[in-house]
């Protein structure tokens, strides 16, 4: 009886043995883990283009032009958007994912949508920053408003 377990080779196919597939598959695994940790923890910048892509989402949703106060807003988590209204019938829409870290923002009063993360400010206007950490806008969304509905996209 033979003592050797090295699994042999199959030049004919090219394929990969049961043994290099599971070490392939954990080393994809780890990969992705890693990648998971890094952008949790990453950069100013990784937060900016985080926002950017959820304001680049092709995600739309109508919502009820009633719900969002004159002067306030309010954020949607599933579409990753704040509504405002910075004055009687002009609505704006920006991603509501925070420049600085990637946090949701938390809502808006008086003209301004803060982070409650590390309280980031950003004009509800126009999403410019109003206070630090964040050094980056929000990005803006596209609104379009019809009837009592506002669509975003």
């Amino acid at each position: 009886m033979s003592t050797d377990h090295t699994t042999p080779s199959r030049p004919e196919c090219g394929c990969l043995s049961r043994r290099q597939t599971f070490r392939a598959a954990g080393v994809v695994g780890a990969a992705a883990v890693g990648v998971g940790t890094l952008s949790a923890c990453g950069s100013a910048q990784d937060a900016a283009n985080q926002a950017a892509g959820a304001a680049s989402s092709a995600v739309s949703q109508v919502i009820k032009a009633a719900e969002i106060p004159v002067g306030g807003g309010k954020v949607f988590e599933a579409i990753s958007t704040v509504v405002t209204q910075p004055t009687a019938g002009e609505y704006k829409a920006f991603s509501s994912v925070c420049t600085h870290q990637g946090c949701q923002v938390g809502g808006v009063s008086n003209g301004v949508i803060t982070c409650p993360c590390h309280g980031s400010q950003f004009d509800a206007a126009t999403g410019a920053v109003k206070q630090g950490p964040a050094t980056q806008p929000l990005p803006e969304k596209s609104v379009t408003v019809n009837g009592d509905g506002i669509t975003v996209s």
